[in-house]
């Protein structure tokens, strides 16, 4: 399915830096086949009102989290002064070689500069014509990718220049480890923003308690006398279950004091998620937004769910789908074997182990549409019937979604 004319799709990418932190996020963002458009400047238009648009809705620090922001911004997206949009404080703008051809676009770009704005320059070529502009550039992007090519000229004129290095297209160990030879600032790719460390350290008071509990939330029928007896048998469990209920997130008149009593106040949505947080207080190695990933996916695959055709999955069931992909690497196990322990309909496990059936279709359209394959994510859109502006909108709300839930969850352990 060609992306629809009118839609607008647009995701965040994480950007690590070497202790893997997360310091920004690009906004990626694609509108439609504006490139068959024979009126460029009647498209330039458009896609800057609708970018601007988007792009307001990323100004709320719920979405960003208060990181950093990089945005891809052409000649005519600079003229139309959507860099104002944001605090200079906060946004990176990101040019490439169509702005360093552009005198008048250059302008504009010192104009930014001047007002505290931070520049980055994306698929630098060696040119000795382009030298001049790299004063007006902050950061300079580097292609790590398969066909990424003069990859050390350009590391090394950079690092001349005194300029800090994005490393980019890290999807993979290989283009991991070549990043960090060349001694790169900052890291984006699907390898760095989702896959874990080496070396996890799942919390102790856990051990015995952990696959019990998930055996327990996943039942079809959930019995909270069997969650109730879990929980009170360990000290922490029960101490970090109190606290949860009762901090500033639930806004409580009267304290909770039973456990019984903040189950039902959690509900079994909620209470899902608390599990699966808590087997990462003291994951020290584990980067947070790796955490996150796992909310996102199960918020939006639950979200989607009602509106594919012919998917025998309840929205339930999508949510444990997202929610478990990552099981098999936060068990430090193959996730077959992970997800054998689970009470999980075969349906589930043949769509994340495999991709198959009409649920692997939605875990692949959401794992698609988080790296930004807008393609594959058009064509596994339209063979499940999912019109590509709820897939947008849903992706909007799940972000605010999870990133309310995370900051309340977090603050309950401060």
């Amino acid at each position: 399915m060609p992306l629809e004319s009118s839609q607008a799709y647009i995701v965040r990418q994480p950007v690590h830096d070497a202790g893997r932190d997360l310091v920004a996020y690009e906004v990626m963002y694609v509108e439609g086949d504006t490139e068959s458009d024979p009126d460029q400047k009647a498209s330039e238009v458009h896609s800057a009102r609708a970018i601007e648009s988007l792009l307001t809705e990323f100004r709320d620090e719920g979405l960003l989290e208060g990181k950093d922001v990089l945005v891809s911004l052409t000649p005519g997206l600079l003229m139309r002064e959507v860099p104002e949009i944001f605090d200079p404080n906060k946004l990176i703008i990101q040019i490439d070689e169509q702005v360093l051809l552009s005198d008048l676009a250059m302008k504009l770009v010192q104009k930014y500069r001047g007002m505290g704005y931070r520049v980055a320059l994306q698929g630098f070529e060696y040119n000795g014509r382009y030298l001049a502009a790299l004063d007006n550039v902050d950061v300079v992007k580097i292609n790590y990718g398969d066909r990424a090519t003069m990859r050390e000229s350009v590391t090394a004129i950079s690092r001349g220049l005194g300029k800090k290095i994005i490393a980019y297209n890290i999807n993979s160990e290989t283009s991991f480890e070549k990043a960090k030879a060349d001694k790169a600032d900052f890291f984006e790719g699907t390898y760095i923003g989702s896959v874990l460390p080496a070396e996890v350290k799942r919390v102790q008071h856990l051990q015995s308690n952990f696959f019990a509990l998930m055996r327990a939330v996943t039942r079809e029928e959930v019995d909270f006398d069997e969650i109730e007896t879990l929980i009170s048998r360990d000290v922490t469990l029960t101490y970090s279950l109190l606290r949860l209920v009762n901090s500033a997130y639930f806004a409580l008149r009267r304290k909770t004091e039973s456990v019984r009593q903040a189950l039902v106040i959690l509900g079994i949505g909620q209470l899902r998620q608390w599990i699966y947080l808590l087997s990462f207080q003291d994951a020290t190695n584990m980067p947070s937004e790796f955490i996150k990933t796992s909310f996102l996916r199960a918020n939006l695959c639950a979200e989607l769910a009602p509106y594919a055709s012919g998917l025998e999955l309840a929205p339930g069931e999508a949510y444990l789908m997202g929610m478990f992909s990552t099981l098999g690497s936060l068990m430090d196990m193959p996730l077959d074997d992970a997800l054998a322990a689970l009470n999980l309909s075969d349906e589930v496990k043949a769509a994340l182990l495999r991709r198959s059936g009409r649920a692997g279709l939605l875990y692949d359209l959401v794992l698609r549409y988080e790296e930004g394959s807008w393609v594959e994510m058009s064509n596994d859109a339209e063979q499940l019937g999912i019109p590509g502006s709820i897939i947008a909108q849903k992706y909007f709300e799940c972000t605010q979604t999870v990133n309310d839930i995370w900051a309340g969850l977090l603050g309950s352990r401060s």
